[in-house]
């Protein structure tokens, strides 16, 4: 891992933080070939699909015997012959993920307001009818993805849960992956990657029925579709590389801290790792946790980290604040939940105790997460993706006879007569 060492004296934070940014390598743009993909799907169905299944998702087979949805049976099949440790473990996951999700459901709530002019406006929530959820996969299995895209939909209501993950080379789905989606009772799942699953889930082939929602993480083609296909279809949002910014002082387990960095730059060398501390002894000492912590993966080799010494704490929360992170740790004295609270973040770990490896998997908090600075307006993935909300308005006679007026007041200024005359036409019967 290089690291590059950044001296920042306070100041312009979101200036600073657009400068940290910019250390991590900037992902290649996908767009023109991911909408030549989704064309081909949506032009020609299971044939297209097939083709550039064949084509794009690692997998030797010939097109004509690629088989696009999983059998069912192969799907629970795959949890009984499954190692047991490993569905212990998704079982602990989904059980925890499904909680953090019921919560999130009971907050919402539906909204009913009864107004002065008699007139009462409720704001009901229901889920979509069919969601389609995008898993990683191909040379690598990725089954807490599973867990954390089907579950919130399944606990918002969701009727119907297809899943879409990439095939091996031998056109099958990882056996790890297919568990997954037995634990959380997936209706259908499709061996199809990359921007053509985007497609097919958008647009439907004589295979796979359209969603309303597609949700889950994926690669720059994976989320250049999803830029394509919303406003056909909802997505949850376009993630990028994988992200982590940690807060710390002289109080940190520096190896430990290493270890939490390393782990995110296994997702490969283009994410955003970032360490930030008041301390030049603390960041001193995880330099040296880093360059002490081999054997690891040549591609970690390849990873970049920002070392940003501050003048104080207080620069430091401000500047991991502008950073927005995807994952922040608050490797502080005295950092406790309320500190992690108020932070701009996808999600937060504070104490020694918390590394983003329990929230990428078994928490119960949910590993999909905004990425690029998205945390300033978004946040994880939840039961909301997988509702709609509905404006559910009652005016009566006599609220009618109220409103009428002012309604005509309003729609004349704007120039809109025939407005102001089908309120007027209520307020008179």
């Amino acid at each position: 891992m290089r690291i590059e060492q950044v001296q920042w004296e306070g100041g312009d934070a979101a200036l600073q933080a657009k400068r940290v940014r910019g250390l991590a390598a900037v992902p290649t743009v996908a767009a023109a070939d991911a909408a030549r993909i989704v064309e081909e799907v949506r032009a020609r169905g299971d044939h297209g699909l097939r083709l550039m299944i064949a084509r794009l998702d690692a997998t030797d087979v010939r097109p004509g015997d690629i088989r696009i949805r999983v059998p069912a049976e192969e799907v629970a099949r795959a949890r009984s012959e499954a190692d047991p440790a490993l569905i212990g473990a998704l079982e602990v996951a989904a059980r925890n993920i499904d909680g953090v999700a019921r919560a999130e459901l009971r907050a919402h709530g539906e909204v009913r307001a009864s107004l002065a002019q008699g007139q009462t406006v409720s704001v009901v929530e229901r889920p979509v009818r069919r969601a389609g959820v995008y898993a990683p996969g191909g040379k690598a299995a990725y089954p807490s993805s599973v867990l954390m895209g089907c579950i919130p939909a399944r606990v918002a209501g969701v009727a119907s849960v297809a899943l879409a993950t990439p095939p091996g080379s031998d056109g099958n789905v990882h056996p790890a992956t297919l568990a997954a989606c037995a634990v959380a009772n997936v209706d259908e799942v499709y061996a199809i990657g990359g921007a053509q699953a985007i497609a097919a889930l958008a647009y439907g082939t004589e295979t796979v029925a359209p969603v309303d929602v597609i949700a889950g993480p994926g690669n720059r083609y994976v989320n250049a579709a999803k830029r394509m296909v919303f406003g056909d279809v909802g997505v949850d949002g376009i993630a990028g590389p994988s992200e982590l910014a940690v807060v710390l002082d002289a109080t940190a387990d520096a190896s430990a801290i290493a270890l939490d960095l390393l782990a995110q730059a296994e997702h490969g060398p283009d994410g955003l790792l970032v360490a930030i501390s008041a301390d030049g002894g603390a960041l001193g000492a995880l330099a040296d946790a880093l360059g002490e912590l081999d054997p690891r993966p040549p591609r970690m080799d390849d990873a970049i980290m920002a070392a940003v010494h501050v003048p104080d704490p207080a620069a430091a929360i401000e500047l991991a604040d502008a950073i927005a992170p995807e994952h922040l740790e608050l490797a502080l004295a005295g950092a406790d939940e309320t500190l992690a609270a108020d932070r701009v973040a996808g999600a937060v770990f504070f104490g020694p105790s918390g590394a983003v490896a329990f929230g990428d998997y078994v928490a119960g908090a949910n590993h999909v997460l905004p990425t690029g600075g998205a945390a300033r307006f978004g946040g994880p993935l939840g039961v909301g993706t997988f509702r709609r909300r509905t404006s559910v308005v009652d005016v009566g006679p006599q609220a009618a006879a109220g409103l009428a007026p002012r309604v005509a007041a309003i729609a004349r200024a704007e120039g809109f007569e025939v407005h102001a005359q089908s309120a007027e036409a209520r307020s008179a019967e």
